[in-house]
């Protein structure tokens, strides 16, 4: 199934075929302010679903979508002094923070190899608000197949994943086509210095000119 997702009105509509959808163990496709994603809810059988989809390794972490940072900590996410400032600074917004904590509220396959989870308030303003209005973050990966460029909009993303949107495994966000953004910016912030990961859509000399001393 198909949704529209371009006004208000989408937005305030999608949300509970969406609920019911990620509450059932079953997969969403949704825009975001890079790419199309493909999600889920945050626990490990609808990972493994997420995984077999997309055809990536089991053990390889997904990144967290999240509405606001208070839903990133009542999550049990733990931010650094460095991350708060760079969430001050550049929350909703293309930068994915690796943070510890979140242990018996996540899973443990959403750690990457340092021990964190990889986080983002996203700046689409529909996905945000969604997952606002859901209560619960959501899991996301780019919809493409593993070596694939990132489907650019709905129409290629059905062709990739066909046989999901028709059985009702996939439910896809009609957000319209996305323009070629480059991927987030991800920092470490597991441990009191931040590690600088991807330089992305937000480069290293601007955070440091945001958050001084405490970017990476």
């Amino acid at each position: 199934m198909t949704l529209p997702f371009r006004t208000a009105h989408d937005v305030a509509a999608a949300a509970a075929p969406v609920k019911a959808q990620l509450e059932r163990g079953q997969l969403l496709a949704y825009p975001t302010e890079t790419v199309y994603g493909l999600g889920s809810a945050p626990d490990d059988e609808a990972l493994t679903a997420l995984a077999a989809l997309k055809g990536r390794p089991p053990r390889k972490p997904f990144l967290l979508l999240v509405g606001s940072r208070l839903m990133a900590e009542q999550w049990g996410l733990v931010f650094t002094p460095a991350a708060r400032a760079m969430a001050d600074e550049f929350w909703p917004g293309p930068l994915t923070l690796v943070l510890a904590g979140g242990e018996g509220r996540l899973p443990d396959r959403l750690r990457g190899p340092e021990g964190g989870v990889a986080v983002r308030h996203t700046s689409h303003a529909g996905m945000a608000r969604l997952i606002q209005t859901i209560g619960m973050p959501v899991t996301s990966t780019s919809a493409n197949r593993p070596g694939g460029p990132p489907a650019p909009g709905v129409e290629r993303l059905v062709q990739l994943f066909q046989a999901a949107v028709d059985d009702g495994t996939l439910l896809v966000l009609d957000g319209g086509v996305l323009g070629n953004v480059p991927p987030s910016t991800i920092v470490d912030c597991t441990q009191q210095v931040p590690v600088m990961i991807r330089e992305g859509a937000l480069p290293r000399p601007l955070i440091r000119r945001r958050v001084g001393r405490l970017a990476p």
